[in-house]
């Protein structure tokens, strides 16, 4: 089929607005017209755009805003051209009035065809709101037009663009829309507010929901891909979306400092918590990552998804001291990040002796270790279970603490870092409700008045590494966990979003070791660093021999509990609630 060079249709398009615009201004200053003079200016204006920007190869149905700067200049640099030819026989005045008309003929021209093939072909049946009036709210309306969704508003909190207007779409606050709406529901909200926190997100969330039946969101600034629609990247808003929090002060370039050029050890590796700090070490520059983990297929399937020549596997228990030992004198660490542990609370009540070895003793061969072969800095992650613990797992992990704040260290600074939950880790209710939810309910909560901490896990691993970089000998850190979370609150609003009806919510009681309220800090002593999102622990003195004969005590006992209570004097265990 014979297709049409449009690019000479572009060149068309210059000579019959030139003729037109010309004859028009000839007449509008009673002037005879001179054919001489167009046939010039219509040779100058096709030279230049031919040879400024490739103007002449312009597709017209893909125009944007800068398309009218790089016409106006190509049409300037002709203009340059040919007024000196002329300004003895007219008016400079009369050719600037010829060219305003001409690149107001042109522009109209290309706009016009713009949006009659780009007008969209697909009936609008649904109804669209934006809420974001900015750039993403912008390049998500040019990226609806041709879509089934009829954009009816604009949505924004600048109180300068409301009442204002984006292509005759109306920009509304929040209770303005909710009026428009009335007792309608529209389609789709898709909230175009990449950099928002999700606390804003979270109230927008609360107080729109009624009106639509679908709401999407686009990912955090750092997720979007620039070279994909944004229409494509929207996801369905989700429960990570209104939880999450990002700290203000994290400070890359620290934990840059702290990492780059390093080789890290990790144990626990394969976990939610240590694959996630190989990531973070490995996008902040580390030299080697040594990965522990007794686990074959965690290994294996962080290998396949990193696909790295950084991170070395290293399949065995830290319980194995000569294999520990071996891999340590093979690599060589300047840090060393300790995150294996068992941790769901239900199962280490019913294998204490499992618990305590693998937490305790783990972490002390760990510790030791690094110590003799002169790590630079140990890191313990902890947890918030180890303050006033009520569960066998909460009083290891404390066990765990004194120990790294009363070690003798030489010339290794140890440091604990202690949070609370994670968003998604393994075991944690998240996934569990997920799982419920997907089966139609119910949804089991131990009690309505349980809360929690939640932070997503690359946030709370950057905060680890933040705190392992300042931190010193003995220091206990706290991240800042924000706001406690009702957990039915959290099953209710993960019901809501799944957008399934009749799911119930179950409560089936506090397990064993399981309390309300998790904390943590101790006491009032606890301290600030430079840094918000960090807190510093007040120290825990406790006689170094001492602590050794206590945990070699516990490790031999029979009556285990009675001795983590020696150790742990806080520690108040409850068995059933």
């Amino acid at each position: 089929m014979f297709s049409f060079d449009k690019r000479v249709l572009n060149i068309a398009v210059i000579i019959v607005l030139t003729c037109i615009t010309f004859v028009w201004t000839f007449w509008l200053f009673h002037k005879p017209v001179d054919f001489k003079i167009i046939a010039m200016v219509i040779g100058i204006r096709i030279g230049a755009s031919v040879l400024l920007f490739n103007d002449y190869s312009l597709s017209w149905s893909k125009v944007t805003q800068k398309t009218f700067i790089l016409k106006s200049i190509v049409y300037l640099g002709a203009f340059c051209v040919y007024a000196p030819f002329y300004y003895g026989r007219f008016f400079l005045y009369f050719l600037f009035s010829e060219l305003l008309l001409y690149l107001f003929a042109i522009n109209f021209a290309m706009y016009a065809y713009y949006l009659i093939v780009n007008r969209s072909r697909v009936h609008k049946s649904k109804t669209l709101v934006i809420y974001g009036a900015g750039r993403a709210g912008l390049k998500l309306e040019e990226e609806y037009r041709t879509s089934a969704y009829k954009i009816r508003f604009f949505v924004d909190d600048d109180k300068q663009l409301q009442k204002r207007s984006i292509d005759g779409i109306r920009i509304l606050s929040k209770n303005a829309l909710k009026t428009k709406i009335g007792d309608a529901k529209y389609d789709l909200l898709l909230i175009a507010m990449p950099s928002a926190s999700p606390r804003r997100i979270n109230l927008i969330y609360e107080r729109l929901k009624p009106y639509f039946y679908e709401i999407k969101i686009l990912p955090t600034l750092s997720q979007i891909f620039s070279n994909s629609l944004l229409s494509e990247q929207l996801k369905n808003i989700t429960v990570e979306d209104l939880l999450a929090r990002h700290p203000k002060d994290l400070d890359k370039g620290k934990i840059s400092q702290f990492i780059k050029d390093k080789t890290v050890m990790i144990s626990g590796a394969g976990g939610s918590i240590g694959s996630e700090l190989v990531r973070q070490c490995l996008k902040y520059g580390a030299k080697k990552i040594v990965m522990i983990d007794h686990s074959e297929y965690s290994l294996y399937a962080l290998m396949e998804e990193l696909q790295s020549e950084k991170v070395f596997p290293c399949m065995h228990s830290v319980l194995d001291e000569q294999r520990l030992e071996k891999t340590l004198i093979s690599h060589m660490p300047e840090l060393f990040i300790h995150a294996a542990a068992y941790k769901h609370v239900p199962l280490v009540e019913q294998n204490v002796e499992e618990g305590i070895v693998n937490n305790i003793l783990g972490t002390k061969k760990c510790m030791d270790m690094a110590i003799k072969y002169g790590v630079q800095k140990f890191i313990l992650i902890s947890t918030d279970k180890a303050v006033r613990p009520t569960n066998v797992m909460g009083a290891t992990k404390r066990v765990c603490e004194l120990y790294a704040q009363n070690v003798q260290a030489n010339s290794t600074h140890i440091v604990a870092v202690r949070f609370g939950n994670v968003l998604g880790s393994s075991g944690s209710v998240i996934p569990k409700f997920k799982a419920q939810i997907e089966k139609g309910g119910p949804v089991t909560v131990t009690h309505p008045a349980i809360t929690r901490y939640f932070m997503l896990i690359p946030e709370a691993c950057e905060l680890v590494l933040q705190a392992g970089a300042i931190g010193h000998s003995g220091e206990l850190f706290i991240l800042d966990m924000g706001e406690p979370i009702k957990i039915a609150h959290l099953a209710q609003k993960m019901i809501d979003l799944s957008g399934k009806s009749g799911i119930d919510i179950v409560f089936t009681g506090l397990r064993p070791g399981e309390k309300l309220y998790e904390e943590l800090l101790i006491n009032e002593s606890d301290k600030k660093t430079a840094y918000e999102s960090i807190m510093v622990a007040h120290k825990t003195a406790y006689d170094r021999e001492k602590l050794e004969d206590d945990i070699q005590t516990l490790l031999t006992c029979s009556d285990k509990i009675k001795q983590l209570k020696v150790i742990v004097p806080e520690f108040n265990h409850q068995k059933n609630s």
